[in-house]
């Protein structure tokens, strides 16, 4: 049986985690305060990843782990495969949000089209399918669709039939979606600050951002309920700027809630990772 991941304290710019059997040590780069742990916690992690001047970095492992193993957090068994660029492969501050894809598109009456985009390794778009939704699952990086089959596969509950995988650029997706006529009701969106597509296209966020929102715009479903959900972790983007950027695309018609993603600590603190925005009208 898989085992929980847990974040387990903070500082230092460090954080200490508990991700099934292995404890972990990974930047966590606004932890400004103190440990609240002692240091025989942190002297027992099983690894250890130091990140470099570019954003790489290479993991220091006291006890290696297997290539992969299960974990559960946010309701979901995930794999875990830490990455040259200190990743585990799921965003721990994310699971709020996909409580809120399950319960809101169970209200919405089944095969509910959902869309998540930069969807990474899949989790908001099984918490889209668990809510009954028929979920168009978009990631440049053919190797992220592979990583999320395998959350799916984990996930047995989850109907195969009710996610569709597709590795593209996301500019180029969303505009054949237009020309298609495609709809969606649901909207999610957690945009790197700089990425390259399936073809070597250049996403910058302070460019091409407001762009992807218009698009977007044009997408959704405007003569029902819909819901955009917009998630980011780049600097100068603040609650504001989120806010108005929704507004700039979409209008004034709905409400646009907006909070900072946390992950709770075991010491009963939490880390700050992140702002969404949620535009929602009903």
């Amino acid at each position: 049986m898989s085992e929980e991941y847990r974040l387990l304290d903070t500082g230092g710019l460090l954080k200490l985690e508990q991700a099934g059997p292995f404890r972990l040590i990974r930047p966590a780069l606004n932890a400004f305060w103190k440990p609240a742990l002692p240091k025989a916690e942190w002297d027992a992690a099983d690894g250890v990843f130091i990140r470099n001047p570019t954003g790489g970095g290479r993991w220091e492992w006291r006890r290696r782990p297997p290539e992969s193993w299960i974990v559960r957090w946010g309701g979901f068994a995930l794999t875990v495969k830490p990455t040259g660029f200190g990743h585990l492969g799921f965003f721990a501050e994310q699971f709020r949000n996909w409580a809120f894809f399950s319960e809101w598109l169970k209200r919405q009456g089944p095969d509910t089209p959902a869309l998540n985009l930069f969807a990474y390794s899949g989790v908001g778009s099984m918490a889209m399918a668990r809510g009954g939704a028929k979920v168009c699952h978009l990631d440049a990086a053919k190797g992220m669709i592979e990583w999320g089959k395998l959350n799916l596969d984990a996930n047995p509950e989850i109907g195969h039939d009710r996610i569709r995988w597709i590795a593209d650029d996301v500019m180029k997706f969303v505009r054949r979606e237009i020309r298609r006529g495609s709809k969606y009701r649901l909207i999610a969106l957690d945009p790197p600050t700089f990425g390259r597509g399936s073809s070597g296209q250049v996403w910058k966020i302070e460019e091409d951002l407001p762009v992807l929102l218009d698009l977007c715009r044009q997408i959704t479903d405007t003569a029902k309920g819909y819901c955009i959900e917009l998630s980011c972790h780049s600097p100068g983007f603040t609650p504001l700027v989120l806010t108005r950027l929704l507004r700039q695309a979409f209008g004034s018609r709905g409400d646009v809630t907006v909070c900072e993603m946390t992950v709770p600590e075991s010491t009963g603190r939490e880390l700050p990772a992140g702002i969404s925005a949620r535009l929602l009208r009903e």
